[in-house]
């Protein structure tokens, strides 16, 4: 086997020792007696040789553990909990790997520390401006009728109605905010019940029917469903996921279009259903972003459609906390198609 680098280390020094001392000794003892006792020199190297080996290979080590300790406290950002003395040794091509090791764990840390307080950054920004347009809009209003407009009847039931709108935008917004924090810090507890997902669809069709004509779209399936197809899940989370995502088809279809759903299979425990809408379709480079909270992909267009900015992040957090899984894929001028995963009930 081959030898411990730091042996070899010690060894070799203590060598070197060995045979100055020795030849220092024999040189001397010549000199002053005129006579040799090699037993004696021998014995006497043999010692030194074992006391420079063992002040060389722990002493040594010792020193470099602690300045390297020291080095680990002076840049870790936490406690040094696996830091014992048989993890620092005087291999130096051990040192650098761990120092190198560090390094890159501490600079992953940064970098993430840095993508988190941008996101913090932009997630207040986007809050702070979905709360302040109608907060000044329904204050704008109320000002205006206090101001003496609210003598004139038309003026007032006009304002009023208005006021009460932004009103609505602001608890829609309250309330999804809640249900996501809910949903992040598992308060909220899912029903486990089976239900029939063809018939959930259709029931959401006929509820979105009026929007959806309003813009010539058709919501339709990709074929005849004659027989249930029974999924376990709450059913009144996986209806909201229905509608945030077929409300989103219909916003953002192009007028007289089609928006089809297919339910397949994705594997023997569960299910797949595909939302395909025939939209503008959505940029390769803001596609990994959707389901953040209030992103959106055209700020104008986006809010004079309306919403909360926060249905694919309630879809996403709905769907994985039913342990299954959301999914994305698009293509400017083809449309998008949104798939999320079910388990089959058995």
């Amino acid at each position: 086997m081959k030898l411990k680098k730091t042996y070899k280390f010690a060894f070799k020094s203590s060598l070197y020792i060995t045979v100055f001392a020795f030849s220092v000794a024999l040189i001397l003892t010549y000199a002053l007696t005129h006579h040799v006792n090699y037993n004696l020199a021998l014995l006497t190297a043999l010692s030194i040789f074992i006391f420079s080996f063992v002040v060389i290979q722990y002493r040594v080590e010792y020193f470099i553990y602690n300045r390297i300790k020291n080095i680990y406290d002076d840049v870790s950002v936490s406690k040094i909990e696996n830091l014992d003395r048989g993890s620092v040794t005087t291999n130096m091509e051990t040192l650098s790997k761990q120092v190198k090791k560090f390094a890159e764990d501490k600079l992953l840390e940064i970098e993430m520390l840095e993508i988190r307080e941008e996101y913090r950054r932009e997630f207040l920004g986007n809050v702070s401006h979905e709360l302040k347009t109608p907060l000044f809009t329904v204050q704008g209003y109320l000002l205006t009728l206090s101001g003496g407009a609210i003598n004139d009847k038309l003026i007032r039931d006009k304002y009023l109605n208005r006021a009460n709108i932004g009103l609505e935008r602001l608890v829609s917004i309250v309330e999804d905010l809640d249900m996501i924090n809910q949903l992040e810090s598992g308060n909220l507890n899912l029903s486990l019940k089976q239900f029939d997902i063809v018939k959930l669809i259709r029931n959401v069709f006929e509820l979105l029917d009026f929007q959806a004509k309003k813009r010539n779209i058709t919501l339709q399936f990709d074929k005849v469903y004659d027989t249930p197809i029974l999924i376990q899940g709450d059913r009144k989370r996986i209806e909201q996921v229905v509608i945030n995502l077929i409300e989103n088809s219909i916003k953002y279809g192009k007028m007289k279009s089609q928006n089809t759903v297919s339910i397949k299979n994705y594997s023997d425990s569960q299910f797949i259903v595909h939302m395909k809408d025939e939209g503008e379709g959505i940029p390769e480079r803001n596609l990994s972003r959707i389901f953040e909270r209030f992103y959106r992909i055209e700020q104008s267009r986006s809010r004079e459609q309306g919403g909360s900015g926060l249905g694919l992040s309630i879809v996403k957090h709905i769907i994985e906390a039913h342990h299954q899984k959301v999914f994305a894929k698009s293509e400017v001028g083809k449309g998008s198609t949104f798939s999320f995963t079910l388990e089959k009930f058995k």
